[in-house]
């Protein structure tokens, strides 16, 4: 195997994947390459990607450097971080097999990833899963237990993005967030729920053709182009006030809002909606498992942890939603989504009298239009 292009360079992938060209080589320092990531180098149609890191270390089954081999791209890794200030960006470099030369100049062998490989190592680390979450688990509930106070400590600002008596769309960039918003295309335009972009969630937004009404986060993955077209951001600061996605904001000339919250921003986000007395969010792209967990590279998700306890009775995870909604199975969907509908209609009058059942059949009537395609 050998190829050649310019390259592009950078220790935060996600940083580097919207400068890259197609036929350009990533360089790039990742370890324990997630799927977001790979997909976006992937769509980027870049040549090869060179890593600086192990893209399997082997601490939790990720599968982003399966993918991208799996799409024909060279994978490469096992290189010294040091070769990321030895390469300038807009060089033109050369693989060749697992060797990477400047010209004539050898600049340091790799590890060629093979599809078997991974394979093999993707199965073995997901049947030993459950020794690996052991600490996670342990640390979490650890956590949870010391800060169980923290939800009551926040202060949310007022709001121009009214979500009293609304369903709330809150998305996240994560693993199937493309898929599981195009499941949900109907019913946004159908019920225009106030949409919640955290961070480049916005831009999943905007790419979906929707504008978000409010982004929250750090600001650290979200466009400028997607920032100007918000007409309200909320910054997420530590609790000690330091909020470093404030001065990018301002730097855009675009007024913002900031709250002060442990954990992450989509839990704030989350949270927020929540206590702003939204009837029901949707959620996008969160993470909602351990292998998810491990991945955003968190040691305990206290936090998460929480805010679900508390808004678990009006949530509702959009996760793997497209899955069960390929085109095989669109009308048995529809069959199905019509028996039950037509079953719920003698519980109708009782449920409008419990606040509770309402909420169920509420998160029952958005299944069944999500599985049914209306």
């Amino acid at each position: 195997m050998e190829c050649r292009g310019r390259v592009r360079v950078d220790r935060r992938t996600k940083d580097l994947i919207p400068r890259l060209k197609p036929g350009e080589i990533a360089l790039i320092c990742h370890e324990d390459l997630d799927e977001v990531s790979a997909q976006g180098l992937i769509a980027a149609r870049v040549r090869a990607v060179v890593n600086a890191a192990e893209s399997m270390s082997g601490r939790y089954p990720n599968r982003g450097p399966l993918l991208v081999v799996q799409a024909g791209i060279p994978l490469v890794d096992g290189f010294s971080p040091e070769l990321l200030d030895r390469v300038t960006e807009g060089e033109l470099l050369i693989l060749k097999g697992p060797d990477l030369f400047r010209g004539n100049e050898w600049l340091g062998s790799g590890v060629l990833r093979e599809e078997e490989e991974l394979e093999e190592k993707l199965a073995a680390l997901h049947a030993d899963l459950h020794n690996r979450i052991d600490d996670f688990i342990e640390n979490t509930l650890a956590y949870a237990y010391r800060e169980k106070g923290l939800l009551g400590e926040i202060d949310i600002p007022d709001l121009d993005c009214e979500m009293r008596g609304k369903d709330v769309v809150v998305v996240v960039r994560g693993q199937g967030y493309r898929q599981d918003l195009a499941a949900l295309r109907a019913y946004i335009h159908e019920s225009r729920p106030v949409l919640v972009g955290v961070d480049g969630g916005a831009d999943a937004l905007r790419e979906a053709g929707f504008t978000p009404d409010l982004i929250v986060g750090d600001m650290d993955s979200v466009s400028d182009e997607t920032l100007r077209s918000a007409p309200e951001i909320l910054v997420h600061a530590y609790r000690d006030g330091r909020a470093p996605g404030l001065s990018r904001v301002r730097s855009l000339g675009l007024p913002a809002k900031v709250i002060r919250a442990r954990g992450t921003s989509e839990d704030v986000a989350l949270w927020v909606a929540y206590k702003k007395g939204a009837r029901l969010i949707v959620a996008v792209g969160t993470h909602s498992n351990a292998v998810d967990f491990l991945e955003k590279g968190r040691k305990g998700m206290a936090s998460t942890f929480l805010v679900r306890l508390v808004v678990g009775p009006i949530l509702f995870d959009a996760k793997g939603v497209s899955r069960l909604y390929g085109s095989h199975e669109k009308s048995l969907y529809r069959g199905l989504g019509q028996l039950a509908v037509a079953a719920a209609v003698p519980l109708l009058l009782i449920t409008l009298l419990s606040t509770p059942l309402r909420r169920l059949l509420t998160l029952l009537w958005l299944r069944i239009r999500v599985f049914a395609g209306w």
